[in-house]
């Protein structure tokens, strides 16, 4: 009899940068910190520090169907979190394998542009996205530069409730992230399943440790879609998640410039008491 369990795996194919606090990293350590098993293909490097993107280098498109199809058809996923893919020969590419796996949930992160309204893509791919890729995406996840951009027009309180739901015209659900609204930010997520919307206010964080949070958020969100967890309780269990890596993750110095959330939070107690013994034994 086999009683072995299986991991909730999540597979990401994203690009990867040095600081350890966005794109595949950061998909990989919120994976683990939602309790899945992370495993990737990495599209691209990215060359920054805490300032800026200072160049971007793109892996070979072969490799990366090579890398993704090797790990889907051998070990198998939950659910496929896709990141930063630069160009339309690459979402193109991506999109094309993605119809092999059509029972395999996906969580769709358009990383268009950053959280300082930075350009993260070439022009010719985001048409590629609404395309090829929304179609096939459990939910979609812009930030609300990304989804300005993808409904043409600046996202607002007001007008957000018509975007969301023409975004999810491909028949995707979606999450809009980050509209001001006072001293709070808003998200804005809509269910195309159930055709309900609902807004999750936060009150704004004074920090600068914010890079990587649309990608922490959309892994959490593809984590607990992996355990089997509704796309509505998924969302939900993420908001909290991202919420408490931005508030704990303020807390800390990382650069001059914009650093890290603190995936995990959860386990701070745990580290602090071995510091704790460790320092009573001298």
């Amino acid at each position: 009899m086999d009683n072995k369990k299986d991991f909730p795996k999540v597979f990401m194919i994203a690009g990867s940068e040095p600081l350890g606090s966005c794109g595949i990293q950061a998909d990989i350590k919120a994976v683990s910190a939602c309790g899945g098993f992370a495993a990737g293909a990495i599209t691209l490097i990215v060359d920054m520090d805490t300032t800026s993107v200072k160049g971007i280098r793109t892996m070979p498109t072969d490799l990366i169907l090579s890398q993704s199809r090797h790990f889907l058809n051998d070990v198998g996923a939950d659910c496929i979190k896709t990141g930063m893919l630069y160009d339309k020969q690459i979402v193109e590419a991506v999109a094309d394998l993605l119809l092999g796996y059509p029972d395999v949930p996906k969580v769709i992160d358009p990383v268009m542009v950053d959280s300082g309204g930075t350009a993260l893509i070439q022009d010719d791919a985001v048409e590629a996205y609404r395309r090829l890729l929304f179609p096939q995406a459990e939910i979609i996840t812009p930030n609300i530069h990304e989804a300005s951009v993808l409904a043409g027009e600046p996202v607002t309180l007001d007008n957000a409730e018509y975007i969301v739901r023409n975004l999810a015209a491909p028949g995707c659900s979606v999450i809009i992230k980050s509209i001001p609204d006072g001293d709070n930010l808003t998200d804005i997520f809509y269910n195309r399943r159930t055709g309900t919307l609902r807004n999750f206010s936060k009150h704004r964080i004074d920090t600068r440790n914010v890079n990587g949070t649309g990608d922490t958020f959309g892994s959490a969100i593809a984590t607990y879609i992996a355990r089997k967890y509704p796309l509505d309780a998924a969302v939900e269990r993420a908001e909290i998640f991202i919420n408490e890596s931005i508030a704990y993750g303020a807390g800390y110095r990382f650069g001059p410039g914009y650093g890290p959330v603190h995936p995990f939070y959860r386990t701070i107690d745990f580290f602090e008491r071995e510091d704790r013994s460790l320092h009573s034994l001298k």
